[in-house]
């Protein structure tokens, strides 16, 4: 068909606009915008944006305009320091730690913020001294940026895998590296034979590997440090000078200039087993860090190492031998081994050449707030935070120390921004955000957020057990239950998991259910938490139910059996009753429910018992049951009456005339009970 001359015009456009140079912003500089929320278009996508807008009569424009109707959007998505209409300056970037831009901060926050990196600088200088006193360090320090290995190719002999780590970039120089962020490095071929690491692994055992261990997050863990194992030591510098640095100079070109600037730090041999099974899910304190399967895999049932954002269930398979090198900011744990021996060698690793201003800065602050020094606390957190916008655990953070001074509101976004940059990919701040909707009363919002982090991390029993509580206020009992199970599952030795767990199967009268739940958390509790005494109490409470039923079938002497079973452990929980009761009005409301339940529960065991008795014949023992009850509760003229009427049937006169007397006296004095 014959075309218009403006369909000419525009079809010449766009084919001149698909070949044409772009002119304004290189190939990096839109990968910078790109990294940073703004995607970089070809000419084709520029030119749909707006193909009619006749102010864009140049690339150059096209570029300006673009980038004018995206500047909402990039700040929005992490800042836009660094970059202009024209391009960006890598130098100046959000997240680099680079000398012009860290003196620009210096202008802008002052000589306190330069004491601090400083400080910095002193603390990773030692940290590297202190490094080479142990493990490995070769003579230069990384300023010659010059390649590594002898020409070797490691990834090719290695067969390295790549995945990416995620929406965020490292926390410390994250300008450096690009998206798609594809830093976690897997071997597909092994660095050592097995019967090498067996030999490592025995010699280890010989010098008293499995004589120490150690807490990591919550669990504790089997092992040790590697320096104080002098052969797999050893054997350790020896792979890192001719194997592991070269390795990884070469997995981590932007940030490592040259092996001789890498050096090992907190290295440790692990040991997994049914006793010390697992980690949790957490963050590494270095920069780079990798891990070294010690231990064939038929040599164990479960364990393995996963990162959260790919997943709990998608375990990246590590046989012996074979290495997982990554950042160490990306979140990752370990799965429980759940029958025989795993071992792991882990280590953080440093940079000579390369301070990791925002790690120590957010160290320190939690350091500070920890010793209670908040608003020092808080000035690191943000001072971290301008060094790289995007440092989650620095708002996570400084979230945990605006929630210790109950500004849940202010916590609430700190939270929500580490979230959204995250993708939501994180069950500590979910869980952690789940607790703030709660201590703000949004519980549907509460119950959302946990078990959006229990579908990311089901292995946390703190996490099922708070979705548990919440879900059995919200009258959800299965699932209250299911969550109790889960929790319980997870760390068998969670008494108050337990303990709700019964308290909700008894309310729904499966009493039988309930006991066995009950008498672990009366085993696994302790006092001091309430747990222990407060198992007692709902334990004695399915022994009394039980006591009604054996007498409605006439079964005497079970019925004796619990009522004092169910009086024994109200007694024992009698101290931790009287320590909560001398706090007055400042007991927790629920502690104050189990205050004002005791009384009438241990009188009530009083009259099952005495009653039991007489019916068996036993009057000795009931007159002594309702002596006690008399001297437990002294000011209930209903003790004084039973008392009298059983000292009138053991025909003794005088002691029933003065225990009536008694009760009329209470009586008059408008005692009526407890």
């Amino acid at each position: 068909f014959p075309m218009s001359s403006t369909i000419v015009g525009l079809v010449c456009s766009f084919v001149l606009l698909l070949f044409r140079p772009c002119v304004g912003v290189d190939d990096g500089d839109r990968m910078a915008l790109w990294q940073r929320g703004e995607y970089a278009l070809d000419p084709l996508d520029r030119y749909r944006y707006d193909p009619f807008d006749t102010e864009m009569n140049s690339l150059a424009s096209l570029d300006a305009a673009f980038a004018r109707r995206l500047r909402p959007i990039l700040a929005a998505r992490g800042g836009s320091a660094g970059c202009s209409e024209s391009g960006c300056d890598a130098e100046m970037l959000d997240g680099s730690s680079s000398p012009a831009r860290l003196s620009k901060l210096v202008e802008k926050l002052g000589p306190e913020f330069a004491s601090e990196l400083e400080t910095n600088r002193e603390e990773h200088e030692a940290d590297c001294l202190e490094s080479c006193q142990f493990f490995y360090c070769a003579d230069g320090d990384g300023g010659n940026e010059t390649s590594s290995g002898g020409g070797v190719n490691w990834e090719t002999q290695y067969g390295i895998r790549s995945y990416s780590m995620g929406a965020v970039p490292p926390e410390d120089f994250a300008s450096d590296f690009r998206f798609p962020l594809d830093l976690i490095k897997v071997t597909s071929a092994p660095l050592f034979d097995p019967a090498e690491s067996s030999s490592v692994v025995s010699r280890a055992e010989e010098e008293g590997l499995s004589s120490n261990e150690y807490r990591s997050g919550k669990y504790k863990l089997g092992g040790d440090w590697i320096k104080n194992l002098p052969s797999a030591l050893k054997w350790f510098n020896g792979r890192l000078r001719t194997q592991l640095f070269p390795l990884i100079a070469s997995l981590f070109p932007e940030v490592v200039t040259d092996a001789s600037a890498l050096r090992a730090h907190s290295v440790s041999l692990l040991k997994y087993n049914a006793s010390h099974p697992r980690t949790d899910v957490h963050v590494d304190n270095g920069i780079l860090a990798m891990t070294l399967a010690m231990t064939p895999s038929d040599d164990y049932v479960g364990g393995g190492t996963f990162f959260e954002h790919m997943g709990a269930d998608d375990v990246l398979e590590m046989d012996v031998g074979h290495g997982t090198f990554r950042p160490g900011s990306v979140r990752h744990g370990g799965h429980k081994v759940d029958r025989g021996t795993r071992y792991i060698l882990g280590a953080f690793l440093l940079i000579r050449n390369k301070v990791e201003h925002v790690r120590r800065m957010k160290n320190r602050g939690a350091d500070y707030r920890k010793k209670g020094d908040l608003e020092r606390a808080q000035k690191l957190f943000s001072w971290a935070l301008e060094i790289n916008p995007k440092c989650t655990t620095c708002l996570k953070d400084w979230a945990e120390l605006l929630q210790t001074q109950k500004k849940y509101p202010e916590a609430e976004t700190k939270l929500r921004r580490a979230l959204h940059l995250l993708e939501g990919k994180d069950s500590d701040a979910l869980f952690s955000l789940g607790v703030l909707l709660s201590q703000q009363n949004k519980d549907d919002e509460s119950i959302q957020a946990y078990r959006k982090s229990v579908a990311l991390n089901a292995d946390d029993a703190e996490l099922c057990y708070n979705l548990g509580i919440k879900l059995g206020a919200k009258g959800d009992t299965l699932g209250e239950q299911d969550m109790y199970a889960q929790a319980t599952k997870v760390d068998p030795n969670m008494a108050a998991a337990w303990l709700n767990w019964g308290t909700s199967l008894a309310e729904q009268g499966d009493v039988d259910l309930a006991e066995p739940k009950f008498l672990k958390a009366v085993d696994l509790g302790k006092d001091d938490d309430g747990v222990r005494p407060k198992a007692m109490i709902n334990l004695s409470l399915v022994y009394q139910k039980q006591t009604k039923t054996h007498m409605q079938n006439t079964n005497v002497a079970s019925a004796a059996e619990s009522i004092g079973k169910a009086g024994n452990l109200l007694e024992k929980a009698r101290t931790w009753i009287d320590a909560v009761k001398a706090l007055g009005g400042s007991m927790e409301p629920e502690d104050k429910q189990y205050v004002d339940m005791f009384g009438p529960l241990r009188l009530q065991c009083h009259q099952f018992a005495g009653r039991i008795y007489s019916a068996m014949g036993e009057f000795q023992k009931c007159e002594a049951e309702f002596r006690a009850a008399t001297e437990g509760f002294p000011n209930d003229p209903r003790t004084w009456f039973a008392l009298g009427r059983v000292l009138e049937h053991a025909g003794k006169a005088e002691e029933a005339k003065q225990a009536m007397d008694k009760m009329k006296a209470l009586q008059a004095m408008g005692q009526m009970g407890l």
